[in-house]
């Protein structure tokens, strides 16, 4: 007997022995006649509403907890989900705020994603229930009361890095003076600083290799060794369970297969996996493996590893589940033991080097293999070349966070002493 379930019983029993014991006794009788004579026919008595509820509590509704997170989710990264679905852990509903351009451009510098880009990116989340289009980038008095009244948001949620106004402020000032802020932890090994430098560093070799193929300078063979992308991210498999909705395809359920790189996750990603999805009852996607990526596309990609790529995916709402390496070409064997009904590719896609073989060429024989219009035009080159154009600007944006990050770690260590 589970006792919590049924703590009523205990209680009855301590608050009125006698008359508890009885109940249970006729209880026991009726119970022991009913399954007996029920052979024959004879109808079930169900003990009187009265009887059960004696000695039980009252069950009251418990009131939903609705938590508050927002940022500007520009180049948006497995370390923005893993934010979001940590604050999501500490209530029952995750309203995001979503820090316009002109809010960005005013306390950061240019964002790289436009608002419609991102916003599809943060409702794409499985964790998210609310999008605010139009939050400020530091939380006033004024929005915190509009948070509260509209919003019932009881706490707002960030991570434990600071979020600095230009003239060194605290942007969660009020929100931890109301007494309604809470913090979870930063995920280490990523962030959109980082992510800009090896954009930089990616368009940069392979700008130096095409300049120097078909010269005397240096032989072709010399640009073909693997850029060297430095990451921090370290996966561990319960990350994956996190991200992951833990649920298989029903039996008669069907599939539908999806793959790619996903590199640099994007609105265009985004769109193209809510149309596959809709398409069936189980979307599966095949993250491609960083060497396949390389073959297919150059040395100088991927930007983001296949950990970090399979993250991303798998936080979509959309998505089911993911396999994390798939092969290029899909194959008979592929397709039966994953029972998969529908093969989908979209219309917009990476330029990929020159290749002797479809990899979709198993689905088209049997009929399987559908192609989808891309709603979007954006690839992962296309957000990269956004960066480029602006380099200067972004260079200038992460020195800025830099200084500003680096005077804060030293006032708060001279205010602790330490």
């Amino acid at each position: 007997m589970d006792y919590e379930s049924n703590s009523w019983i205990w209680e009855g029993v301590y608050y009125y022995p006698h008359l508890f014991g009885g109940l249970m006794v006729t209880a026991a009788l009726l119970g022991l006649s009913t399954s007996y004579f029920g052979v024959i026919g004879v109808p079930s008595l169900p003990l009187p509403c009265s009887w059960y509820n004696l000695g039980k509590k009252k069950k009251t509704g418990k009131r939903r907890v609705h938590v508050y997170m927002d940022g500007c989710f520009d180049l948006m990264h497995y370390g923005h989900a893993n934010a979001l679905r940590q604050a999501k852990a500490l209530g029952d509903e995750l309203v995001v705020g979503l820090v316009s351009d002109e809010e960005i451009v005013a306390n950061k510098g240019p964002p790289v994603l436009s608002m419609d880009e991102r916003l599809a990116l943060v409702s794409g989340l499985k964790w998210v229930d609310e999008v605010i289009t139009d939050a400020p980038y530091a939380i006033t008095e004024t929005f915190l009361n509009r948070l509260f009244h509209e919003y019932n948001i009881d706490y707002v949620i960030h991570g434990d890095d600071p979020c600095l106004l230009p003239d060194g402020t605290d942007a969660y000032a009020a929100a931890k003076k109301a007494g309604r802020y809470k913090q979870i932890k930063r995920t280490e090994g990523v962030s959109s600083t980082d992510i800009v430098g090896r954009i930089m560093s990616s368009l940069k070799e392979q700008k130096i290799c095409e300049d120097r193929n078909g010269t005397d300078v240096k032989p072709q063979e010399e640009c073909q060794s693997k850029v060297s992308h430095i990451s921090q991210f370290l996966p561990t498999s319960r990350r994956i369970v996190q991200f992951s909705n833990g649920k298989g395809p029903g039996p008669n359920a069907r599939i539908v297969y999806i793959d790619g790189a996903f590199d640099l996750f994007h609105a265009g990603h985004v769109q193209m996996l809510k149309r596959a999805r809709e398409l069936g009852d189980f979307l599966l996607v095949g993250i491609h493996s960083d060497e396949t990526v390389s073959e297919n596309r150059g040395n100088h990609y991927p930007i983001m590893h296949l950990h970090e790529r399979s993250l991303s995916v798998l936080a979509s709402r959309y998505v089911d589940e993911v396999i994390i390496g798939a092969p290029l070409e899909i194959t008979k064997d592929m397709i039966t033991t994953f029972n998969i009904s529908l093969v989908v590719h979209g219309t917009v896609a990476e330029k990929s080097l020159p290749s002797e073989k479809d990899p979709y060429e198993v689905p088209k024989s049997i009929g399987i293999f559908r192609l989808l219009e891309s709603p979007k035009d954006i690839t992962t080159t296309s957000v990269a070349q956004r960066i480029m154009a602006n380099h200067d600007a972004y260079v200038k944006r992460n020195a800025k966070k830099a200084k500003s990050e680096k005077r804060y770690y030293e006032e708060r260590k001279y205010v602790s002493g330490d």
